[in-house]
């Protein structure tokens, strides 16, 4: 995979789905969350939670895969009008810095008119109150890196690693002891310092990166 940028080293994703139901004016609203990869799973999880209400007036929905000013974002009133409901709920994901996130708005319909407020408050009332339910992971950039030490050594490090945060993705062991090293984004440069020192200068981190994957973390 390719380098994140700054702002894609750690991000928040839901961890399972979530769902809360709120009574404004005889209306029932209910918040639906989940995590959604793409477009194209946010899209099967709106369709799945329209099966799972069939007889709602309305399912308005949101999702965020993406964060940045080129943000993979969408967003639909499902019949609501213009930016009432699925504007607002996509202002809540985003005002809680959740990624890979979808939320589906439903509502049955009291008989009662909200107004345009009414409306914004409501859809973004559910969400909210779906997001007070939802268990959430974040998501650490570690870099991996392939080192190769003498066996004298081998104890010392991987007791001092640990303290960086960084796993051992796998060992080998031959005329020397070979590691890759999974280490989180915001602790290169120590590590790069621990590698040094015990080798005397012999091992330079940045000559050793195999790319990188994230690492889930509960919050």
């Amino acid at each position: 995979m390719s380098e994140p940028t700054d702002r894609d080293l750690r991000y928040c994703v839901p961890a399972a789905r979530a769902e809360s139901e709120i009574e404004v004016k005889n209306s029932v609203f209910i918040g639906s969350v989940a995590r959604a990869r793409s477009p194209e799973e946010a899209l099967a999880f709106v369709e799945s939670t329209r099966r799972a209400f069939p007889d709602a007036n309305h399912h308005a929905w949101a999702y965020c895969i993406t964060g940045g000013p080129q943000a993979l974002i969408g967003s639909s009133d499902d019949g609501e009008p213009g930016g009432t409901a699925g504007r607002p709920m996509l202002a809540v994901l985003q005002g809680r810095e959740l990624r890979e996130v979808v939320a589906v708005g439903t509502r049955y319909f009291g008989g009662i008119k909200l107004g345009t407020g009414g409306l914004v408050r409501a859809y973004s009332g559910c969400i909210r109150a779906a997001l007070e339910e939802l268990p959430i992971v974040e998501l650490v950039y570690h870099r991996l890196a392939r080192v190769s030490i003498e066996y004298p050594l081998y104890g010392n490090l991987t007791y001092l690693l640990p303290r960086h945060g960084v796993t051992i993705e796998e060992e080998s062991f031959s005329d020397v002891a070979t590691l890759v090293l999974s280490i989180p984004h915001d602790q290169e440069e120590a590590v790069a310092d621990l590698l040094r020192e015990l080798t005397n200068g012999r091992l330079v981190l940045a000559e050793h990166w195999e790319g990188g994957h994230y690492v889930e973390f509960s919050r």
